[in-house]
């Protein structure tokens, strides 16, 4: 299936907010959206209200961290994404540095529903909304899925 990443491609050493995808291999955390589960779905589900956000504030303790919050988010954090939009209606997150979290190596990285085949993500995996339904529903967290990321020269070192 055709996807598209990062719109500066792949990095090494992602830093947060450079427009790459992080090479390496990751395994899923949550899969979420802002639809119901979906029938089939192995993985855990985590439907996204108005009041969920992904924190990419680098000063704050939230950082690369899922917090619902019902304040005004603009007062609580500098950065941060709505997890309830349309390219998040189904996807998953991918555990890009989340333990331990390292601030400003990046947050946010996760598999989601893509803008088109010509449109790529500020550093996530995306593809069309059919084929994330497909991944997710084939995913079986009981097998302990992994997703392998980047080029072939790049991926050499990665054991």
């Amino acid at each position: 299936m055709k996807g598209v990443i990062g719109k500066k491609g792949f990095t090494k050493s992602k830093k947060e907010g450079d427009g790459k995808s992080p090479v390496g291999i990751y395994s899923f955390g949550t899969a979420f959206g802002s639809e119901t589960k979906p029938d089939g779905l192995k993985m855990d589900y985590r439907k996204t209200t108005k009041y969920d956000y992904w924190i990419d504030d680098q000063s704050s303790q939230d950082y690369n961290k899922w917090k619902t919050y019902k304040g005004d988010p603009d007062q609580k954090w500098k950065s941060f994404e709505k997890m309830n939009h349309e390219l998040y209606k189904y996807g998953a997150v991918i555990n890009y540095n989340t333990n331990p979290i390292v601030k400003g190596k990046g947050s946010a990285i996760f598999l989601h529903v893509w803008r088109g085949e010509t449109k790529p993500t500020a550093g996530c995996v995306a593809t069309a909304e059919k084929n994330v339904l497909d991944l997710l529903k084939w995913l079986d967290p009981a097998q302990k899925p992994h997703i392998i990321m980047g080029t072939e020269e790049s991926l050499k070192p990665v054991k």
